[in-house]
Order: C-alpha cells, then structure tokens, then sequence
C-alpha cells in the first residue's frame, strides 16, 4: 500500500458509514465544503494544497490488498469488500485557486458527489489542504514581516514526517518564500534548492579558516559562510582577511550567515566589519528560531540583515499548530442540511464567495447560495468534472504569483501582526432567508 496514495489512510468511521449507506440505498448527490473556523492568531489564510488533493481523487481505488483488509478487519460485511472493488470518485469539485487569501467560515472546498463518495474522502482531503493552508499561512505572515528581503525554508528535518517536511516546502514557496533546503522540493516541485555548510563542518576542521577556504574553493559559486561556531565577530574578520586571496582566484564570498546569539546586535557588528574590510557587497543572512515575530523585531530595531533561514517554527506553525477546520455536508438529495450545535453551527447550501474590492484592496467579501446573483468576484472555481481534473497542473510560479497579488490586496489592518483586525464576511440574505426558515 502506498502511504499517499491508499484510500485506507482514513478515519474507521468513513468505512462503517459507507456500508450503512450503501446498505441503505443512499446515494443521491451531496454536497460538503471544506472550510476554516477562527483560528487565535489568524485573520486570513492562504489555500495550498489543492493540487495533492485533486491527484488523490483522480487515483482514489481500492487494491485487492486493500479490500482483503477490509474483509478481514472484522467490522465489515463480504458484500461491502466485494463493492468497493468498483469504488471511484465520479463526483465535481469547486475550489479557491492556491494562493488566495480567505476568511474564517468561507468554503475553500465544495464537493458533489453520490454521498458515499463525497463522505469517503474527508479525512485524507483534509488532512493534505489542512496542512499545506496551515503552511502556507504561516509562509505568507513571514513574506510579510520580511518586507522584500529573501527567505528561505530550513525546517524539514523537525517538520512532523517526511511528507510534512517535503509540502511544507511547497507550500513556503507558493507562499512566496525564495527557495528550500529541502532536495526533495527541487526534484519533486521544481522548487529553487540552496544551502551550504552546518557547524559541524567548521568543527571538523582544525581552524576556521581553514575551513572557509576549503569550502570556498570546492564551491565558488556558492560562498555563503556560517561564522558563529566560536566567536562571530573573529570570523567576520577571518572573512575580511580571507577574501583577497579568494578574489585572486575569481572567487566571490556571497554572504555570511548568523545563526545565534544576539542576532540584531551581531549583524550591525559584523556589517561593520565587513563594510570597513571592503565588503560591502557580502550579504547578512540570519537564521536559527525565527518566524514572522522575531523577523518583524530584527527588523524594527533597525538590524542590517538581508535574508533569513526560517524553520521549526514554520515548517510546524509553532505558534498555531492547527487550524480549527471541517468537512461538513451542506446539502443532500436537495435539501440543504447544517449542523447547529452550541458553537459549531455551520451555514447550509452550497455556497460561493464573492469578493468585492475598494481600488485594489479587498473591502469585503459576500456568502452567498451557488445559485445568487452577486456583482462581486466568485472566488469558488470549477476544477474537477465527474471525478476528472478540467485542466492541467498550475505551475508553482503562477501560484507565488496569486500569493503575492492576494496578499498585496489585503487591507493592512488586516496583516498587521500586532493588533489585526478581523476581515468583513457578509452573508447573503439568500443565506439569512434559508438559515430563518428553520
């Protein structure tokens, strides 16, 4: 069984409704979305992931092996194992494009399917546009705080497994990060890769400066140079003075990167440094805890600091882990349907958002019913036909592209990482009229 791939990769109870419902004769078509609560921290999020969902859907079966399984588990009927040997997705999908900002309680996700379908693929949908919006959320509040500098995703080795750690990649750079650490990213995605050297190679060395040199003349084109094993302004000036015999051989020290210690403090420190060696075209890169807080202070105390290596605390979202988000059926056999419990009451329907815009910045958006009339934006695109995708893959660049452009459109109030405002969401009086009627 492939681990991405299988449809057991799911919650038990998917599997026991399933039978009941076949059982039942329930198949009509249902409509789910899949949408986001208010998450503390948060007021907008950036929708990743589609793309890995839509290619499970298009894949999703079921392997002999897999229903022997669920023959043999002993919660399941011969009869129910012997029908899924014909189970696929035949169902349609609308979605926000990867890359737009969304709100609490709008749908990013709309499925309609036969109801065993549509409920089939909760848990593995959500578990892959889950964790790549977390990401990508996280990603984008960082592109923020950076103001234009460069950023780079370091985290994969303490994301939470080896395919957390390969999307999150994704879902930095869709979110407008530079590159990755992480190979995989590169091979996979198309990814731009960089990364040079970690302490230990400084410790295996005898002297520091020995080390810079041999990593600078194995790798010419790529002398980025970490100077905070022992003391990091001695290695700035082991830099300065390395640098003209670098040069005689063409051999340009692009950067230098700090990865400890007082990080604001050290960076004026060892620009200065650098400034007065001649150096004033090598970079500062930081690196080592940080996320959209500490870049946002490094910067606001005036640190001259030209790039950052982020990593646990985005690759994990350190600071909001989760997002509050559901998969909740909104309508069946023509009827709309919610949930209405203390707290986590839905709205019923198939729904679309409309954004409307003052200028070039989003004003508010409108939920409507799929079926109203509204002079806004329709963010909810159709993808995915009768269980087939309606057009090719888009490309990662034209999703950092939709990044930016959605962001770019965000009120300020609104990205402000100290007191953000909450963004308007109206709802529609279709929406009202129908929720009243109960």
């Amino acid at each position: 069984m492939e681990l991405t791939k299988t449809p057991l990769l799911t919650d038990l109870y998917q599997l026991t409704m399933l039978q009941t419902y076949y059982e039942r004769g329930m198949t009509d078509q249902a409509v789910f979305e899949f949408f986001v609560r208010d998450v503390p921290g948060r007021t907008y999020y950036v929708a990743a992931g589609l793309e890995q969902a839509l290619e499970w859907l298009e894949g999703l079966s079921f392997t002999d092996e897999e229903r022997q399984w669920v023959r043999d588990c002993g919660f399941f009927t011969g009869e129910f194992a012997d029908r899924l040997a014909d189970f696929r997705f035949s169902g349609d999908v609308e979605a926000v494009p990867e890359g737009t900002a969304f709100f609490p309680g709008e749908p990013m996700i709309r499925v309609t399917a036969p109801l065993p379908e549509a409920q089939l693929v909760e848990s593995r949908l959500m578990n892959i546009v889950h964790f790549q919006t977390l990401i990508a959320t996280k990603a984008a509040r960082c592109v923020i705080a950076a103001d234009g500098r460069a950023i780079v995703d370091f985290g994969m080795r303490r994301a939470h497994g080896a395919e957390a750690g390969l999307l999150a990649a994704r879902a930095c750079y869709a979110a407008g990060f530079n590159a990755t650490a992480t190979c995989l990213a590169n091979a996979r995605f198309g990814v731009p890769v960089t990364g040079t050297m970690a302490h230990s190679f400084i410790l295996a060395h005898d002297d520091e400066v020995e080390a810079f040199e041999s990593f600078a003349r194995s790798h010419p084109d790529n002398v980025i140079l970490l100077i905070d094993t022992y003391d990091t302004e001695a290695a700035a000036r082991h830099v300065v003075d390395l640098a003209p015999q670098l040069s005689e051989k063409g051999i340009a020290i692009k950067a230098v990167r700090l990865d400890s210690g007082d990080l604001a403090e050290h960076a004026r420190r060892v620009r200065q440094i650098l400034d007065d060696g001649g150096l004033s075209e090598t970079t500062i890169l930081a690196s080592g805890g940080l996320d959209e807080f500490s870049i946002s202070e490094l910067l606001r105390s005036g640190a001259p600091i030209d790039g950052f290596g982020v990593g646990s605390k985005v690759d994990t979202s350190a600071d909001a882990p989760f997002m509050d988000s559901a998969y909740k059926l909104h309508a069946y056999a023509g009827k709309p349907r919610y949930k209405r419990s203390e707290g986590k009451a839905d709205v019923p329907a198939a729904k679309q958002i409309h954004r409307h815009y003052d200028g070039n910045r989003m004003a508010f958006d409108r939920m409507t019913r799929a079926d109203e009339d509204d002079n806004g934006e329709p963010l909810l695109k159709p993808v995915m036909r009768d269980g087939r995708r309606l057009s090719a893959p888009e490309s990662l660049e034209d999703i950092r592209r939709r990044t930016a452009a959605s962001l770019g459109a965000l009120p300020d109030s609104v990205k402000d990482l100290r007191s953000p405002r909450d963004y308007t969401v109206e709802l529609s009086e279709g929406l009202r009229q129908l929720m009243g009627d109960d």
